[in-house]
């Protein structure tokens, strides 16, 4: 079952008709925001305190807001017949993001603003690599009660773990905001696994926040992550693919795999102790 808005989910869980048309995958995103704010706020006043109290979030809203507009445009690029056809429709839609594209945007124009700021790159992105991590969790939340169709592929049954629970392993996703019919038994509920994976990230990012190695070792890391829980979750997940010297693969798989590449290559660059002042 979805529910795409704050009405539905006070309908089922105490029967009560409320006219409540908030979007619940606009309130987790909401929560997702200002909860990886938080974070990001803690660790700025560690890593980077020389820089004004209104830095970090400054920094935040500056790439939650570009990263949406990026979310928006690899999505297109990721669906050009359809944009092509229905243009206005997938502009406005309230579906259809790519978590790269704004992962990618949004750091680059983040990236931008502390240049502006002579703030460093590497504590900054150290700063905020658990904060993105946490936010990603909470947002896949959203996915996930409002079935906006970042769901997985038609599940199978017989390959289900026996003490594993039907609502883990297959989902339709009646009511879901994107508006499409899933015939039983479902397909794999992949934002709970995601957001899974993500929080397991999450604390090990957020464990090893006082490494020992120079700035931006963490965000490598987290970059690292990332990619391996898309890698993973693209075996089982709806998407585009495409035929690339014969083979099928999706624009996420792309990406997550120069993640891997370049998180790795960042971990190995930033190894070490931190040079003295």
């Amino acid at each position: 079952m979805a529910y795409p808005y704050l009405s539905d989910i006070l309908r089922a869980a105490f029967g009560i008709n409320l006219p409540l048309p908030l979007p619940t995958f606009g309130l987790l995103v909401g929560a997702a925001f200002f909860t990886g704010l938080h974070f990001a706020n803690r660790e700025a006043k560690r890593l980077v305190p020389e820089q004004p109290a209104d830095f970090m979030g400054t920094v935040c809203i500056t790439a939650f807001i570009t990263g949406l507009l990026g979310a928006r445009l690899f999505h297109i690029l990721e669906h050009p017949v359809e944009f092509l056809a229905h243009p206005g429709d997938m502009l406005l839609s309230r579906a259809g993001f790519t978590i790269f594209g704004g992962l990618i945007v949004g750091t680059i124009c983040g990236l931008v603003y502390c240049r502006a700021k002579r703030a460093p790159f590497g504590p900054v992105l150290d700063a905020i690599a658990p904060a993105v991590m946490l936010a990603y969790a909470i947002g896949r939340i959203g996915c996930q009660i409002s079935g906006d169709g970042d769901w997985g592929i038609p599940a199978d049954l017989a390959a289900k773990p026996t003490w594993l629970p039907l609502w883990l392993w297959a989902q339709t996703y009646t009511g879901n905001i994107a508006g499409v019919d899933i015939p039983p038994p479902g397909v794999y509920p992949t934002p709970i696994y995601e957001t899974v994976m993500s929080l397991i990230a999450f604390g090990l990012l957020w464990s090893l926040r006082r490494h020992r190695h120079r700035a931006g070792w963490l965000f490598g890391l987290y970059i690292l992550l990332a990619g391996i829980e898309r890698l993973l979750i693209e075996s089982i997940r709806v998407n585009t693919a495409y035929e690339i010297f014969g083979r099928s693969i999706t624009q996420a798989q792309i990406i997550a795999s120069l993640c891997l590449v370049g998180g790795v290559a960042v971990m190995i660059w930033r190894r070490g102790a931190p040079k003295p002042p």
